[in-house]
């Protein structure tokens, strides 16, 4: 199995498929790299070469229990472009990813990437600020009592939440593909999943206003998880040039429920990293 292994030995499974350009993909909480299924099979087919890396704690990666702060996450995204010596990368990142591509760039910097795209984007930050905006501390104090107390039930509850499943579950989203999401959660590190949700309380402000290559942001305009006033509404203020795609009706999981607009306009702003702003 391709692995690297990061300064604090942690072993981290990847995946790299195709030619091309790089782009790596980061996926969301609990889940590895396969769930950007719906998106590998269009991008290698583009012709770029397409790397998938599990999160330390899910997937095939080390099983560690701590730490899962969002600077250890970052450094590991920075062990893998570094181990493979990618230049002119676009950082693709999902929900938790997207976090993890805002605080690349903060501890990182933009020299190795070309562009960066975020799915259902943390934006600044989760919890709630002086402003208002965001989540009590208390939500996430509740999550993590909901792991603790029965962590395959918080799964089930979540992936219904994920994907808005009174909307979309048949029509959208198949109630296999849901029984497979958990399945991934539920294989994955208890600890990783508990100590995770404590990240979700960390500020990316400083980071998201040093991103200087072209950003594109896809979100959906029902998604549950991270409303969109609270993700992507909020980068224009501090990523101005950034393209902002609303998905009409999205959920959190975009990716699947609506790949019919998420895979064309991530391969156009592939094509030309152009700035700007629209609407689907």
């Amino acid at each position: 199995m391709p692995q690297i292994t990061t300064r604090d030995a942690v072993e981290l499974y990847y995946e790299d498929h195709g030619g091309g350009r790089p782009v790596v993909l980061l996926q969301g909480y609990p889940l590895d790299g396969t769930a950007w299924e719906p998106q590998t099979l269009a991008l290698i087919d583009a012709g770029y070469r397409v790397l998938t890396v599990d999160r330390r704690g899910f997937g095939r990666s080390s099983r560690v229990s701590t730490p899962f702060g969002y600077d250890e996450l970052a450094d590991d995204v920075a062990a893998l472009l570094d181990h493979l010596d990618l230049t002119d990368v676009t950082l693709v990142g999902f929900s938790m990813g997207t976090a993890e591509v805002t605080r690349y760039v903060g501890r990182h910097g933009t020299g190795r990437l070309r562009s960066a795209v975020m799915l259902a984007a943390f934006g600044p930050g989760l919890l709630a600020g002086e402003d208002g905006i965001g989540f009590p501390s208390a939500i996430f104090d509740g999550i993590q009592d909901a792991i603790r107390t029965d962590r395959h039930q918080y799964l089930e509850n979540y992936f219904l939440q994920h994907y808005v499943a009174e909307q979309n579950l048949g029509a959208r989203v198949s109630a296999p593909t849901l029984t497979a999401n958990a399945a991934v959660g539920a294989a994955a590190s208890p600890s990783a999943m508990l100590h995770c949700v404590a990240a979700w309380k960390e500020d990316f402000r400083a980071d998201l206003s040093r991103i200087d290559v072209p950003l594109l942001v896809l979100h959906g305009t029902e998604d549950r998880n991270i409303p969109i006033d609270i993700g992507a509404r909020r980068i224009p203020a501090f990523v101005p040039t950034a393209t902002i795609i609303e998905v009409d009706g999205g959920p959190h999981g975009i990716g699947v429920t609506h790949s019919e607009v998420v895979n064309p306009a991530l391969l156009a702003f592939l094509a030309d990293d152009t700035h700007g702003e629209a609407s689907a």
